[in-house]
């Protein structure tokens, strides 16, 4: 979209300034709006044309069975696909009985414009009907984000060269048809008529329409109110029925005068309460919208984001379309967190059906670092969400024979829906994704009461499930096998080093966490035997080493498999998972994302700066990127290993996935874990920031029982910036250690503040820094050190 002639590159706007239905389908999911419980793609107001209709409920899906050739025990036996709800974003526009379609008539101009700032899509056209009438419409959409409940949408038309008399029809539709689905598996399962009417209602200026979720038992309801301005005559009328809801208004319109109308609608949706519960939340909702007005509901908007921005904005000089395109994602990642209150983050937020509208590993992985450091009650809402879902996977590991708790790859309702169990079931490391988590939560934002709590739940209940999965051999050294790592082009493989290092910051983490909350071991049934334990089994964890190569192996015997043949596989064979069967690209040495590379940037302190360096260049030579999520780590390592050149490359990718469309697929949502990456690629690897957790925790000397300490002695946060020679500046600011820090650097220097917060030391290319509110600090940028760039496989090099 970025590069679209239609598109313009501006620092806080995505601006369209003329429509082309060809990319109608990304341009709904750039423009879509959501606040982490109600999400409104970006369809045109009239509903048609469009790419994928798609108004989503947070959590609200349809079951269906999962099919296989052979039943086997454990599989799971259902899957789970977001439901496309009730659509009350449509106002459709007649002039003298004309539809306005902008398949027909003349478009004269047509613009949208999605404002960062202050959470509005906008949108201008100029329309000549059939019968050479031309009027202009402008529309203004907002989700809230200070109601959770609600959306409006603000509609005017105006006649320009005569008179006409104009009909606008504000509906809610349920069961919208939809696209049929392709082959790709990265898409939706299409599911018709998902909803059951129970309930229909117009009368006056409202509208409302109740149904159940026909397979999930889930009742969703959803009402309009409107406000009616035109000039005298003017109209209205209400109707319904099981499917649709419907307010026409309709005016005779002399030139100049504008018939305006303003539509606040409501969502709720209960898998347990009753009908008339559901609908007195929406209609409660609904009042509150009517309340606060139209403009009340745009400057609460406005207020929310501001605050937002102060905490979280990134400013890049030297590249406006990176600029526009991080302030993009963080727009995209706070709209899809601000709201969600205790549920899932999806890959595709609430953007579209994308991977089924599943939450995955990327969201601890990729979403959260990001959130921690600038939008932290997101991140508790998230990890509350897992930690409501722990039943289940306490259920799943019993289950599969194994201790503690067995986490989801992917899930709307933390029950596992991957019917492929090689990717699925045994991507044990989501465990300590989760874990990591709530590590990194706790030591940015000092949330002692949380990690007491649900907190330390979670790093108990994942470190179990490691010392069940695997074993001690005769030396000694701890192994997990059968399992498969990020790299979803290799499986079930044997001391997978990402899983294992991860593994051993769980148990670390779950061992440090029970010892400075001695009072609640009793509760998990932890002994002081038990926590001995985990701190054995971490220590002695295989890290899996090619003493030959001299670099470490992604799983144990990688590094001797069959080379994956790159000089005889074409362009268009990519991405491989569409164009060869699992079982090759399983044995030779291929890389679909960041595994090893992963493992580098999550677990740093694993390795030497020149073990880096050494596995960094091997990989990048096996790795596809055929996944989103890989660019951003690869960014990281790059900068890292003093690529700057390749940093940028990488982050650029990033920060483009879904405004350029990289991976083909932006139709069906935006993926939320690389608009994370272009933060991460910025702050992470560009900026340096490299130590995110405490160092290892001991309880203090004569600590009470049930202290809330939240973690040990303070570490210096340590930050290692450098800019590529495309840059000159970039600015951040990064919550740490319970303190607001703004790093802005330039080529040569870098200057700290802290800006809210007690004193802190950061560490600065090895020196130690004391910051206090008064007195920042400005270092030298020591040059990059020389290395040659790593190769890539023929064709794969970013920007390629």
């Amino acid at each position: 979209m970025i590069t679209h002639e239609n598109f313009a590159t501006e620092p806080w706007q995505l601006r369209e300034t003329a429509l082309d239905l060809d990319v109608l389908a990304q341009s709904e999911s750039v423009f879509a709006l959501s606040n982490g419980h109600l999400g409104w793609r970006g369809n045109l107001d009239e509903g048609e044309p469009h790419g994928l209709p798609g108004s989503y409920l947070n959590s609200v899906y349809a079951s269906h069975p999962l099919p296989y050739a052979e039943a086997g025990y454990g599989y799971p036996e259902s899957g789970q696909t977001v439901v496309n709800v009730t659509d009350g974003k449509i106002i459709r526009l007649l002039v003298d009985d004309h539809p306005f379609d902008l398949r027909y008539g003349e478009l004269r101009s047509h613009e949208r414009v999605l404002d960062y700032r202050t959470g509005v899509l906008s949108r201008s056209a100029e329309w000549t009907t059939p019968s050479g009438r031309t009027v202009r419409l402008t529309s203004h959409r907002l989700v809230s984000f200070a109601q959770r409940a609600v959306a409006a949408i603000s509609y005017t038309v105006e006649t320009v060269d005569g008179p006409a008399t104009v009909a606008l029809q504000s509906e809610l539709v349920a069961n919208e048809q939809l696209p049929t689905v392709s082959g790709d598996p990265r898409m939706a399962a299409a599911i018709d008529a998902p909803l059951l009417p129970e309930e229909h209602y117009a009368h006056g200026t409202r509208l409302r329409l109740i149904h159940c979720t026909a397979t999930s038992g889930q009742r969703v309801a959803v009402a309009a109110d409107h406000f009616v301005d035109g000039p005298e005559g003017t109209a209205w009328a209400a109707e319904s029925e099981p499917d649709v809801a419907r307010l026409t208004v309709t005016a005779t319109l002399a030139p100049g005068q504008r018939l305006e109308l303003v539509k606040f609608v409501a969502y709720g949706w209960s898998a347990q309460r009753s009908l008339p519960a559901v609908r007195d939340q929406v209609e409660g909702g609904l009042a509150g919208a009517r309340s606060t007005g139209w403009q009340g509901l745009l400057d609460a908007q406005r207020a929310c984001l501001e605050e937002f921005w102060s905490r979280a904005d990134v400013e890049v000089e030297g590249d406006e379309e990176v600029q526009q395109a991080v302030r993009f994602g963080l727009f995209h990642l706070y709209q899809a967190s601000a709201r969600g209150e205790r549920r899932p983050i999806p890959a595709k937020g609430l953007t579209g059906t994308g991977y089924d509208g599943h939450a995955f590993w990327d969201t601890e992985s990729f979403v959260l670092p990001v959130l921690t450091h600038t939008a932290p009650y997101g991140v508790a809402s998230a990890l509350a969400w897992r930690h409501s879902t722990l039943p289940r996977a306490l259920e799943r590991a019993r289950q599969l024979g194994l201790e503690g708790a067995a986490f989801p790859w992917r899930t709307i309702n933390g029950a596992e829906c991957s019917a492929y169990w090689p990717a699925g079931t045994v991507a044990f490391h989501v465990n300590a994704d989760i874990a990591a988590a709530v590590e990194r939560y706790v030591f940015a934002t000092g949330d002692r009461e949380f990690l007491r709590g649900p907190g330390l739940d979670l790093l108990v209940q994942t470190a179990r499930l490691w010392r069940s999965l695997g074993h001690f051999d005769a030396d000694g050294v701890f192994h997990i096998d059968g399992v498969t790592g990020p790299d979803e082009y290799s499986a079930i493989a044997r001391d997978n080093l990402y899983t294992n290092a991860m593994a051993r910051r769980n148990l670390r983490a779950a061992a440090d966490a029970v010892s400075l909350h001695p009072d609640r071991a009793p509760d998990l049934g932890v002994s002081a035997e038990e926590v001995a334990d985990w701190r054995n089994t971490a220590a002695r964890t295989a890290i899996p080493y090619n003493e030959r190569l001299q670099v470490h192996e992604q799983s144990a015997g990688f590094t001797d498999q069959e080379p994956w043949d790159f000089e005889g596989t074409s362009q268009e064979q990519y991405p491989l998972l569409l164009h060869f069967p699992y079982f090759d690209l399983y044995r030779k040495q291929v890389v679909k994302q960041a595994d090893l590379v992963l493992a580098m940037f999550t677990c740093p302190d694993e390795f030497t700066p020149e073990e880096k360096a050494r596995n960094f260049a091997y990989y990048e030579q096996l790795t596809v990127r055929d996944s989103s999520l890989s660019a951003c780590c690869q960014a990281v390592l790059a900068a890292e290993t003093g690529h700057l050149r390749l940093a940028w490359a990488y982050t650029r990718e990033a920060a483009l996935m879904d405004l350029d469309d990289l991976e083909h697929n932006t139709r069906d949502g935006l993926h939320m874990a690389s608009l994370a990456g272009t933060w991460i690629a910025l702050v992470q690897g560009l900026g340096g920031l490299r130590r995110i957790r405490p160092a290892p925790a001991a309880p203090a000397q004569g600590q009470p029982s049930g202290a809330t300490r939240a973690e040990g002695p303070r570490a210096p946060v340590l930050f290692a910036p450098r800019l590529p020679s495309s840059l000159t500046r970039l600015a951040f600011n990064v919550r740490v250690q319970e303190r607001l820090v703004r790093v802005d650097m330039v080529q040569s220097t870098a200057r700290y503040t802290l800006l809210s917060g007690e004193p802190v030391s950061v560490m600065h290319h090895g020196t130690l820094v004391a910051l206090t509110a008064d007195t920042p600090a400005e270092l030298p940028v020591p040059p990059a050190p020389e290395a040659p760039e790593p190769r890539q496989p023929k064709g794969r090099a970013p920007g390629t």
